[in-house]
């Protein structure tokens, strides 16, 4: 792969529990990240911490890890004030912030900001084209900024190679990232999200898989995927199939979750977001992350 400014690593973690957390023990918990290896921290933006203020406060009490938003909404901001957050950041902790943009969901965008959702494709090529042309009367940063697009379908792929820096594929399989590299290229970074349960029993394992995934086989973006993947309506009642559940959700003993991450990098991942999911989806999973640690090659 190729070599980028920003060294994400082989490993990383995407995780929304920091939210749940006052500031200062957000802060503190990615400091441990960081001390236990991994290349990035990724987090969402829903209903809890603005994106870009979040990421500015774990990148000031961290020294190494890069903060990488998976994803700040386009929606939520306007693309001036998005280029200057990130111009801001990138010249404040250089080479350490990855801005990872999408076009989130309709019930996000309407219900909840009041916005209007339009076609995503032609909306987030303007959106880009706005932010390149955005002024930026403060201190530039030595080296220009990074982005990722959150990016699912061939074209937003193909965008994310011709407008981005790369793509940031989320709730997919080894299949999707084979898939997407062949059309991002050799240059951009592929970053997908793995989510994982260090759970040896199905039941178990697959009860947790289902609950995290209830939310997505409601959202379009996520079902129009599973069906370009192979997957069939079928597979979308009762909480998910055992098929997709399995597919989508890496389960059981610390071999087995790790396979399924290599199967990514084999596939053409440059850098993979591990998401622990537990019983308990509010508690930070300290415990799985320390485990998953041990068994990362460190440089």
């Amino acid at each position: 792969m190729a070599q980028h400014a920003v060294q994400l690593g082989a490993f990383g973690v995407w995780t929304f529990q920091l939210d749940n957390f006052p500031a200062a023990r957000a802060q503190e918990t990615v400091a441990e990240l960081e001390e236990l290896g991994f290349g990035a921290l990724w987090f969402g933006e829903a209903t809890g911490r603005e994106a870009l203020t979040n990421a500015s406060l774990l990148l000031a009490k961290s020294k190494r890890i890069v903060i990488a938003t998976g994803i700040a909404n386009i929606y939520g901001r306007d693309p001036v004030a998005m280029a200057a957050a990130q111009k801001t950041l990138a010249e404040a902790y250089p080479n350490r912030f990855l801005l990872g943009l999408g076009v989130s969901h309709v019930p996000l965008v309407e219900k909840l900001r009041g916005h209007r959702y339009d076609k995503p494709l032609a909306t987030m090529r303007a959106y880009l084209d706005a932010m390149d042309k955005a002024p930026f009367q403060a201190a530039p940063p030595a080296t220009r900024p990074l982005r990722v697009l959150a990016a699912l379908g061939p074209k937003m792929l193909q965008l994310s190679a011709e407008r981005a820096d790369g793509a940031h594929p989320y709730n997919t399989t080894p299949k999707h990232t084979a898939e997407a590299r062949e059309l991002l290229g050799p240059g951009p970074y592929l970053c997908p999200e793995q989510a994982v349960v260090l759970e040896k029993d199905p039941a178990k394992a697959r009860a947790v898989a289902r609950k995290f995934l209830a939310i997505y086989l409601t959202l379009p973006n996520y079902t129009n995927n599973f069906l370009r993947l192979g997957f069939r309506e079928t597979d979308f009642s009762n909480g998910g199939s055992d098929h997709l559940i399995d597919s989508v959700v890496a389960w059981g003993d610390l071999k087995a979750v790790l396979n399924r991450i290599h199967e990514h990098h084999s596939a053409g991942a440059d850098h993979v977001c591990i998401q622990v999911l537990t019983e308990d989806p509010k508690t930070f999973p300290f415990r799985e992350y320390r485990e998953l640690a041990s068994a990362i090659p460190r440089k």
